[in-house]
C-alpha cells in the first residue's frame, strides 16, 4: 500500500503510543539499496484486485486525520526533530543539490531514509531505554516509522529523515566501502587548497564518512584537521585514504559482531600518548560546523607559505 506509506511520510506530526505509527504493507517485493548512510526501499504492490483493502482504507483515513487532529490526552505530539544548536555540528554533511525530493511517490517509487549520526533501524524488535532522560524518566525511544509485513516481521526506524525519490541517487564510486570506490577521484578532492577536515565530510567524494571517522582517521594519519590538502605530500594523502577505508571497514566489522567503538581521539581529553587534546568547532564559512578533536603534538599543522594557493570558498 504505497499510498498509505506516502501519507505517513508527508504528514509531519505523529503521536506517541498511537496506532498511527503502525503501517501494514501488502507487498510482494521489497527492494533495498544502501549508499553511505542512506537506505533506499522500493515497494512493489502484491498481485490482487485493484484498489486498497478495507484495512488500508482505514489506515489512510487515520493518516489524514492525524495531520489535523490535536493530540489526545496522554498522547505526546512528535514532530520532525529540529536541529539542536549543540548537535547540529554533528549532523552529516549532505549536498542539497543531489538530495532534492522528487514529485509524489507512487508505485515503483523509492523511499529514502537518511540516518545521519544517530539514526538506526531494528528488525523485529524495538529500541529500549538504557538510561533515564533529563527528567528522570525511563522512556523507550519512539520510532519515526514502523513497517509491518504480512509475514509477521517488522522494521522500526529511529532518528531518520524520510524522503520519496524516483530512484537511488548515489554514486558507488564515492562510497569508501564499495568495491567501486574511486581512489583517484578521492585523492583529487583531497588535494584541494581547503582544510582537510572539510573535504573529508564532502559526501560527493566520501559517501558515508562522518564526523567520528573524520576525527579518528586524521589522528591515525597524524594530520592536523585545518591543514590544507594542497600542502600535503601525495604519500600523506594516500595514507589518510588508507586509514579511512581500513577504519571504516574495521568499525563496520565490530558493529556486526556486536562490539563497540573504542576511539583514540574522538571526545577524548588526552591522546593515547598522554598529550592534551584540543577541541574546536570547525567547518566552512556559511556551512555546517563539526566538533573536532586533535592533538597539536601528534598532528602538527602545516602552514601555507607565500605563494601557496588560498583556500577555495564555497
Amino acid at each position: 500500500c504505497t499510498f498509505c506509506l506516502k501519507e505517513v511520510v508527508e504528514n509531519s506530526c505523529f503521536y506517541r503510543n498511537s496506532p498511527r505509527l503502525w503501517w501494514i504493507l501488502s507487498t510482494s517485493h521489497l527492494f533495498s539499496q544502501v549508499h553511505g548512510k542512506n537506505l533506499y526501499l522500493a515497494f512493489v504492490a502484491a498481485e490482487g484486485p485493484l484498489g486498497p483493502t478495507a484495512e488500508e482504507t482505514v489506515l489512510r483515513r487515520e493518516a489524514a486525520r492525524g495531520a489535523s487532529s490535536p493530540p489526545q490526552e496522554g498522547q505526546e505530539q512528535v514532530c520532525p526533530p529540529q536541529p539542536d544548536p549543540q548537535e547540529e555540528e554533528l549532523q552529516e554533511l549532505q549536498h542539497s543539490s543531489s538530495e532534492a525530493p522528487d514529485e509524489a511517490g507512487g508505485p515503483g517509487s523509492w523511499l529514502r531514509f537518511h540516518f545521519g549520526l544517530f539514526g538506526s533501524i531494528r528488525a523485529n524488535e524495538f529500541s529500549r531505554a538504557n538510561k533515564a532522560n533529563k527528567r528522570g524518566d525511563w522512556k523507550d525511544p519512539v520510532p519515526r516509522l514502523v513497517l509491518h509485513f504480512e509475514s509477521g516481521g517488522f522494521l522500526a526506524f529511529y532518528n531518520c529523515r524520510m524522503q520519496w525519490c524516483s530512484s537511488p541517487r548515489a554514486d558507488p564510486a564515492s562510497d569508501i566501502l564499495s568495491v567501486e570506490f574511486h581512489r583517484g577521484r578521492a585523492l583529487d578532492a583531497l588535494r584541494a587548497p581547503n582544510p582537510i577536515c572539510y573535504t573529508l565530510l564532502d559526501q560527493r567524494y566520501f559517501s558515508g564518512l562522518g564526523n567520528i571517522i573524520k576525527n579518528e582517521i586524521l589522528y591515525l594519519a597524524k594530520i592536523h584537521p585545518l591543514t590544507q590538502g594542497s600542502l600535503l605530500a601525495l604519500s600523506d594523502l594516500e595514507r589518510l585514504l588508507d586509514c579511512a577505508v581500513r577504519f571504516s571497514s574495521d568499525w563496520l566489522g565490530s558493529k556486526l559482531r556486536g562490539k563497540g567503538l573504542h576511539p583514540q581521539i574522538y571526545r577524548k581529553e588526552q591522546c593515547p600518548l598522554g598529550h592534551a587534546v584540543t577541541k574546536g568547532t570547525l567547518g566552512p564559512s556559511g556551512g555546517f560546523k563539526r566538533l573536532t578533536w586533535w592533538c597539536p603534538q601528534c598532528q602538527p599543522e602545516v602552514l601555507p607559505r607565500d605563494g601557496d594557493p588560498s583556500p577555495i570558498t564555497k
